[in-house]
């Protein structure tokens, strides 16, 4: 876990999409708490690049297809971040799995938001699984990763009531206000050193805000 630090946290993102965590991020902790210093996307088109050059911080794309496997791509990936000092790894809408080496290059240092309230619903769709099973209760999680899939421990939660939702698009616009304040407290936290695991449970994440 991340020591105290009186200097802002070097922190990467990881994207695959429009970026709005990420612009939740460059809005709220960038350059106080924590400085953007790279924005690494799966998609060479994706909006989020945008937003990150909008704000002047480096990117760089790495396209699975481009690469004979992932581990090779992943190896390029914690490469480019390393080089740039970086200190905790923010996966925010990245769509594509991360193997045990790249982990190891940031032990302890990588979290991502996932849209549902794990362990319910975990990886890919998750909106659409809970409303096929039919759920009155959506929410987003915090989590710090590992080998499995959206199964690391929990950082934070939080769940909003919607009874009457139907459809994907109407559940993410209620998650994405969560998203936003949940993803920038969880680095924040990172970054003060108060983030730490419960000696008596790998799974539990202890706050010491």
């Amino acid at each position: 876990m991340q020591a105290r630090s009186k200097t802002p946290l070097p922190i990467a993102v990881l994207v695959s999409g429009a970026g709005t965590n990420l612009q939740a991020l460059l809005d709220t902790v960038h350059g106080h708490e924590a400085q953007v210093v790279g924005v690494a996307s799966s998609v060479g088109d994706a909006p989020a690049l945008e937003r990150a050059t909008e704000r002047e911080v480096p990117t760089a794309v790495f396209p699975r297809p481009e690469y004979p496997d992932r581990k090779t791509r992943d190896e390029a990936m914690a490469g480019w971040l390393g080089e740039r000092g970086v200190r905790l790894v923010v996966l925010a809408g990245y769509m594509e799995l991360l193997g045990n080496e790249f982990l190891e290059r940031f032990p302890g240092a990588v979290i991502n938001v996932h849209p549902s309230l794990l362990p319910a619903f975990p990886g890919l769709e998750a909106i659409e699984q809970a409303l096929s099973y039919g759920v009155k209760v959506f929410g987003v999680t915090v989590h710090f990763v590992d080998a499995g899939v959206d199964s690391g421990p929990v950082i934070s939660q939080r769940a909003v009531e919607l009874p009457d939702a139907r459809t994907p698009d109407e559940v993410l616009a209620a998650l994405r206000p969560l998203e936003h304040a949940l993803l920038p407290e969880a680095v924040r936290l990172f970054a003060r050193g108060a983030l730490s695991m419960d000696p008596e449970s790998s799974r539990r994440v202890v706050l010491d805000r």
